[in-house]
């Protein structure tokens, strides 16, 4: 399915497998770089907070939702969390993002995951680039 142009996210949630970290920095970096505001457990969580509770939030706030798919990630139970708390929020119908980074059996994840745009990083990075900023008319 093909979006539409769509306006600059307030905020998008990261969420990845924490094995895929190195990838995730560069993404968010891109993000960064055009002035989207995102948020990604490693930069947002700090010391003493309670992690699931910080994640909870930033689920509850940002209005956009990128699923870094791996290996990793399909196996990962706090990536499928999130990512159905994402499906069933009516606020990120239409703005979640399937990020192919590496192959892998995505269906074990979820099946629901077909009927969305992907963005694949597994074969030309810098056109996946480019095709994700598309999505917010960048």
């Amino acid at each position: 399915m093909r979006r539409g142009r769509k306006s600059l996210p307030k905020e998008v949630f990261v969420s990845h497998a924490h094995q895929d970290r190195a990838f995730v920095a560069k993404l968010t970096g891109l993000l960064q770089r055009h002035g989207i505001k995102y948020w990604y457990s490693p930069k947002h969580i700090v010391g003493a907070q309670q992690w699931h509770d910080e994640i909870g939030k930033a689920l509850a706030r940002c209005d956009w939702f990128l699923l870094v798919l791996s290996p990793n990630a399909v196996k990962s139970k706090w990536v499928a969390h999130e990512y159905f708390y994402a499906l069933n929020e009516d606020r990120y119908v239409q703005r979640i993002v399937p990020v192919f980074y590496k192959p892998c059996h995505w269906k074990k994840l979820s099946w629901t995951l077909k009927r969305f745009q992907w963005v694949d990083f597994a074969k030309n990075r810098p056109e996946a680039y480019r095709e994700l900023l598309k999505i917010w008319g960048l």
